[in-house]
């Protein structure tokens, strides 16, 4: 039986969390964003407790780091089989809770700007777009780094929720 609520990860829980990460980018086919092989991030995760999972088996996860002194939204991956449930805002929000219960002022994260799941959807929880101007200099490595990668399929934004 599978339950949503939002809890740290179990170590021995994290090699499944790949499976949940590659059928969630998997959704992006249909529009046309297809991921390069090896940049499924949870894979090089061998920290619980940088991830937050939903559900017993997981059915979502939200990994998380820090840049620029904030809590960074690494990934949040739902199963789509568990898609449009509030999976995902209830791992959010437990991002957000997190991060000011550790004094946190804000979440940031990296997203795609057109697609309705990404940009959109983090904006109506909160999230704001910030300039290149108003990234600091761990933000610019990331989304360097990001770009270097392959990841930016379609336009990406860096995005901040104030907590």
């Amino acid at each position: 039986m599978t339950t949503t609520g939002v809890r740290w990860a179990e170590a021995e829980e994290l090699a499944g969390l790949a499976a949940v990460e590659t059928a969630a980018d998997g959704v992006f086919a249909q529009v046309g964003i297809v991921f390069p092989a090896g940049t499924t991030m949870i894979e090089e995760v061998d920290d619980p407790s940088r991830v937050l999972v939903a559900g017993v088996p997981p059915v979502g996860f939200a990994l998380l780091g820090r840049v620029d002194g904030q809590v960074h939204l690494d990934q949040l991956a739902v199963h789509p089989g568990h898609g449009r449930r509030g999976v995902g805002g209830r791992l959010l929000e437990a991002v957000c809770d997190h991060a000011a219960a550790v004094g946190s002022a804000a979440v940031t994260l990296t997203t795609f700007r057109d697609v309705l799941w990404n940009g959109p959807w983090y904006a109506e929880r909160g999230f704001t777009v910030l300039t290149p101007a108003e990234w600091g200099p761990e933000m610019a490595e990331l989304v360097r780094h990001e770009r270097e990668l392959g990841i930016e399929l379609a336009p990406r934004v860096v995005m901040r929720r104030r907590l």
